[in-house]
């Protein structure tokens, strides 16, 4: 296999706060790999050092002479590009280059500067670059090309980098984090896009799902260094609890063996000196490693839950719109006791305006909601809490609360809550700004929860948060003894669990699915196939009464006959020449040659309508 990264001997550290120390792997063409670690372990900063956005502390980083890289950060910055196309078409790299260059010329009309431009249009292959864009745009649902930059959500933001990425087909992909902010549906299309696609890739997610589906090796980045599993994440899974089993095992054997050495240590200690030295540089050696302890520091969640009554909430004929766009359209409904509920739908159909609406932060155009006297709300919402940068962690929950008590078996110091959600004494007095983005995350769920909801509504839960975390917390809902809503794209944490689905398909409708996505899914694509195959047979007759053989028996001269034979074979011919012009199209695939593929596209699509319509002239 052809070697296409090789990284020797890398340490970081951010002063006695060590990431990684004096790791070395490689990555080979065609692998697709998914990087593991839990929060504030080191893997964005690994990410940005092999992108070459930030520097180790030793250690090489080697790629193969000429290697296209494309990189995704976790948090895309489109410049200052004031439009969509702007932001894709004034790139860094040489083909968006040639388009500014030909731009330019073009407005100043300078002669010398147009052939120079156009040279370099040819030598990039840049005509029709803007075309491609915005086909790869329309894949990912962005068909505002001018809209400016200024207005766009984090999840378009996200999209329009992930076009910039795609369009210049980079060998390999650098991805952090790519299903965060994105629907289940553009997380759906990425992950067709990956699996197609022969692109080498290294990327960190927590989407469980997509590291099965698209993985072929799984690193895990832990205790400072990196191990490898050559498989997807459920074998990577098993093969990791053999190697924590393995060296479990190993450290008890060392311990075993350590009380025969110290007790030949500590035997005619006068003698020392005349003791075998190897057996002194093996006795400390092995006394380091029986004092090695594993500790997989998961978040503890055992918290308790308010007493809720019957009474939860109902929702009475409530409408909400902005402008044009409808979000409710006469909403209905009565939440039970206990329900576990999920919300699925296309990023701006209106599932964080639903949840603002219940908890009343903002206010329907009519209709209302009741809410029941005993509920208690908790929003941990998308947008994560405001913290004061210059404050400590233990601070930070010690202005809402020195002492947290849920009832006599359950009470916490702040320190100690904080030892739930994996806030070491020496975490605790680190200062917020310097916490990672899943460790601020853990630190906003600490809080939520410290409150003692009994009615949990969490908007995108799964973002940042790493999977050990995830685990913890899906356990947790399933026994929470309350209600939950949870609006979320992560496919396998909803499908863990939720027992029934909002589906929100856009101007105001939302479906009640009783079951979670996974479930939704199947139904949906039996549900399409049944309604494609009732079509199907109910042309069928039609199409019958049109066949040659029904048209021989009208009075036609012998060249209207040929006419009409050849008609039936160019149509054939031309209809499956469109159809695979749609299939390619629709297929996600950049293509060099889009313009010339488009205007043969048009010219299938007239001819076909002038055979079809000459071959009724001839048949009727």
């Amino acid at each position: 296999m052809v070697s296409y990264l090789q990284v020797e001997g890398l340490s970081k550290a951010f002063g006695v706060d060590v990431l990684f120390e004096d790791i070395t792997f490689g990555i080979a063409e065609g692998e697709k790999i998914g990087l593991i670690a839990k929060n504030g372990t080191g893997k964005s900063t690994l990410l940005d050092i092999l992108a070459g956005v930030s520097s180790q502390d030793s250690g090489t980083v080697i790629y193969r002479n000429d290697l296209r890289v494309g990189y995704l950060p976790q948090l895309p910055d489109l410049g200052e590009a004031h439009t969509v196309l702007d932001a894709c078409l004034h790139g860094d790299d040489p083909r968006s280059g040639a388009i500014h260059a030909y731009e330019d010329a073009l407005r100043t009309g300078d002669s010398d500067a147009m052939t120079a431009a156009i040279q370099a249009m040819d030598a990039n292959a840049a005509w029709g670059y803007e075309e491609r864009f915005k086909q790869i745009l329309t894949q990912l649902k962005i068909t505002e090309y001018d809209q400016p930059v200024k207005e766009l959500s984090g999840g378009q933001v996200k999209r329009v980098a992930l076009a910039r990425l795609l369009i210049d087909e980079p060998q390999m992909l650098i991805l952090d984090e790519p299903t965060n902010h994105l629907d289940i549906d553009m997380i759906e299309w990425l992950e067709s896009y990956l699996q197609r696609s022969r692109v080498t890739l290294l990327m960190v997610t927590h989407d469980r799902y997509f590291l099965d589906n698209i993985c072929n090796r799984i690193m895990e980045m832990d205790q400072h260094s990196i191990f490898s599993y050559n498989g997807n994440y459920n074998y990577y899974l098993e093969k990791r609890a053999e190697r924590i089993e393995a060296q479990n095992a190993q450290v008890e054997r060392a311990r075993n063996l350590l009380r025969t050495e110290l007790d030949w240590m500590r035997r005619q200690p006068q003698a020392r000196a005349h003791k075998a030295q190897y057996r002194i540089d093996a006795f400390y050696d092995l006394q380091e490693r029986a004092q090695q302890r594993r500790d997989d520091g998961e978040v503890e969640l055992n918290v308790k839950s308010a007493y809720i009554g019957k009474k939860i909430f109902t929702a009475h004929h409530v409408n909400k719109r902005f402008g044009d766009k409808v979000i409710l359209d006469d909403f209905n409904y009565t939440f039970a006791r206990y329900e576990k509920l999920g919300i699925v739908g296309d990023n701006g159909v209106g599932k964080t305006t639903f949840i603002k609406l219940l908890l009343d932060i903002i206010k329907p155009d009519s209709g209302y909601f009741e809410i029941g006297e005993t509920v208690k709300f908790a929003h941990y919402s998308q947008e994560g809490m405001q913290f004061d940068e210059g404050k400590r962690v233990i601070d930070a929950v010690r202005d809402v609360a020195e002492y947290i008590y849920f009832d006599e078996k359950h009470h916490y110091t702040a320190m100690a809550w904080l030892n739930h959600f994996l806030f070491t004494p020496q975490d605790q007095q680190k200062y917020i700004a310097k916490l990672s983005g899943g460790e601020r995350r853990r630190l906003y769920l600490a809080m939520v929860l410290m409150t003692k909801p009994n009615f949990l509504i969490l908007d995108e839960p799964t973002n940042d948060l790493d999977i050990s975390t995830l685990e913890i917390l899906e356990e947790y809902l399933s026994q929470f003894n309350g209600c939950v809503i949870i609006v979320s794209h992560d496919r396998f944490f909803m499908d863990r669990t939720v027992d029934h689905t909002f589906v929100f398909t856009g101007n105001g409708h939302v479906k009640d699915f009783p079951g979670n996505y996974s479930e939704y899914r199947a139904w949906k694509q039996r549900h399409e196939q049944e309604t494609a195959l009732a079509a199907k047979e109910q042309e069928a007759p039609k199409a019958k009464e049109n066949t040659w053989a029904n048209c021989s028996e009208k009075r036609l001269t012998y060249k209207e006959q040929r006419e009409l034979e050849q008609l039936n074979i160019d149509i054939e011919a031309l209809s499956k020449e469109k159809a695979e012009l749609d299939a390619l199209f629709a297929s996600g695939e950049t293509l060099d040659d889009v313009a010339t593929k488009a205007a043969r596209y048009q010219e299938v699509k007239d001819l076909l309508d002038e055979k079809e319509l000459r071959w009724l002239e001839l048949s009727s």
